[in-house]
């Protein structure tokens, strides 16, 4: 077939030079506890960001908003329960939503905490509340953005962490376990934002544990900001098993800054063993010196005995009956910042996820389901929709004569049929090879299954070819928006942000002219 002149069917001058190879990454949906994503909605009440050298500046954060409840129902789609990400789903006694936001114009992902109603009666001091926690900065946290008050409604809204928690990674993994260095790297990170928060007037934490420990895009572990607020006015600080509660909160029911440093401990333990123990038990097993039984078996070999004695030593003298017996913030950032020892591996290695990817940005005008999936990278999304649109955009593309049904051309429909079971079936290699035979004989030119074929080469971390099959599939087919969506995503891929943005709002203006009649998709 030879070869269209088109603008953006010229390869772009730097793709010559460019040629990554990514994994996709795709949200994952079974985000425990808590929270996501930045807005500019509204004036920033921040007083305290940049103040600690790890906060960043506060360019680099988003501003503390109040929103609606129409904005955050939108966001949400009106609270559905698809949307629930929270351990024990419509059960929890407050539940947290992931949610994208309508209006901003990245439409990012956050994570909304829906108290019960009357948790708190009186809005000003939930309103205060929230603002002192929003007013909390930096990296280690995962950050409050805003809140909302409208009637009985008490709603808080935070950055979005993808990647799960630290009691699925720990209790519930399925492929790999933490390496030790990401354990020791976790125990590091939420020590310092400990501190962080201990440093700006907030070192209360309610109920801490291995559900309030979050992994960001990057897999670097955050703490949770929802326990940074009770979940009522009057309620209890901690809602785990009584085994894992400060003996202090037992005698007198208050959280000091002393029961987040036992609790600390308690999480120390489940980083060692892998496993939820009781504190109780923990201890008398390291006063046996038994600690090499306590530590995971999923590590046997591949830990150092005396970084985990270090550790373990740790743990007891946060678990220290006596509260001012413990250690503070800045004694456990000082006992785990020299084992750290793998600084240059990322998190996301270690953690064995898929590298995050930065989309194009979003365009002005709304984005229809396939825009949406190309702009947020999801080729699980952009899968489905290939699969649900079949060939309809094919029609008009081919006029065939009786004399060109030979069995050369029923061969070929049938090639094409095994690479659409393929594509179906997501067996992406077994798709290209199935979809070139239907290539290469060439009688018959298909937009679809070079768009097809592209997505297999997504998938498969061949984005050059990705790229090229899109571009076919627009010299057959110049007017069709799916076409420049594929392009759009395979020069994402290859890093080249600014021309995959230009590719975005040329699909997207392409569809907004097929809505007002012409022909595309």
């Amino acid at each position: 077939m030879g070869c269209c002149e088109s603008t953006f069917l010229r390869r772009p001058d730097s793709l010559h030079k460019t040629n990554h190879h990514h994994h996709h990454h795709l949200y994952n949906n079974n985000t425990n506890t808590n929270c996501v994503t930045q807005t500019n909605n509204g004036p920033s009440s921040l007083s305290n960001a940049g103040k600690d050298s790890l906060a960043g500046g506060a360019a680099g954060f988003p501003d503390f908003s109040e929103f609606s409840l129409a904005e955050l129902k939108a966001a949400t789609n009106n609270f559905s329960s698809d949307f629930i990400v929270s351990e024990c789903g419509e059960k929890a006694p407050n539940v947290v939503y992931k949610g994208r936001l309508q209006n901003d114009n990245n439409r990012r992902w956050i994570a909304i905490k829906k108290f019960t109603r009357l948790a708190w009666p009186d809005p000003k001091q939930f309103a205060d509340e929230a603002r002192g926690v929003g007013n909390l900065r930096h990296k280690r946290v995962a950050n409050l953005i805003g809140y909302c008050c409208d009637g009985d409604e008490r709603l808080l809204v935070a950055e979005y962490m993808p990647n799960d928690t630290l009691a699925k990674h720990l209790f519930h993994w399925e492929n790999q376990t933490i390496e030790w260095a990401m354990r020791l790297r976790v125990a590091l990170y939420i020590a310092e934002a400990l501190d962080y928060c201990s440093s700006e007037g907030r070192p209360l934490y309610h109920d801490l544990n291995a559900y309030r420990v979050l992994f960001d895009e990057n897999g670097d572990p955050r703490l949770s900001c929802f326990g940074l607020m009770k979940n009522s006015r009057d309620g209890k600080s901690y809602s785990t098993n009584l085994a894992y509660t400060p003996p202090e909160y037992l005698r007198n029911g208050r959280v000091t800054p002393e029961s987040v440093i036992f609790s600390f401990g308690t999480v120390l333990l489940d980083l060692l063993s892998g496993k939820h123990i009781p504190p109780s038990h923990a201890l008398d097993m390291i006063r046996g010196k038994n600690i090499l039984l306590l530590m995971d078996s999923h590590l046997e070999g591949h830990f150092s005995s005396e970084e985990a004695t270090v550790v373990f030593d740790l743990a007891s003298q946060c678990l220290q009956y006596e509260p001012r017996e413990r250690p503070n913030t800045k004694d456990l950032v000082t006992t785990l910042a020299p084992l750290q020892n793998k600084p240059d591996v990322p998190s996301y290695v270690m953690l064995g996820i898929p590298k995050h990817e930065e989309g194009p940005p979003t365009p002005q005008q709304p984005l229809s389901p396939m825009g949406d999936a190309c702009s947020r990278m999801d080729l699980t999304a952009i899968h489905q929709i290939l699969v649900m649109t079949h060939y309809k955009d094919d029609e008009g593309t081919n006029e065939l004569s009786f004399q060109e049904w030979t069995q050369q051309m029923r061969d070929m429909l049938e090639a094409r049929k095994r690479g659409d079971v393929a594509f179906r079936d997501k067996e992406f290699k077994t798709a290209i090879d199935c979809y070139s035979q239907f290539i290469d004989v060439g009688t018959m030119v298909s937009p679809t299954v070079y768009a097809r074929r592209s997505l297999c080469y997504l998938l498969c971390d061949q984005p050059d070819a990705a790229l090229r099959d899109a571009m076919q599939a627009q010299c057959v087919y110049p007017d069709w928006s799916t076409a420049f969506y594929m392009q759009a995503v395979a020069l994402a891929k290859l890093e080249m942000q600014k021309d995959a943005a230009d590719m975005l709002n040329e699909a997207a203006a392409l569809e907004e002219k097929r809505q007002r009649g012409g022909r595309g998709s």
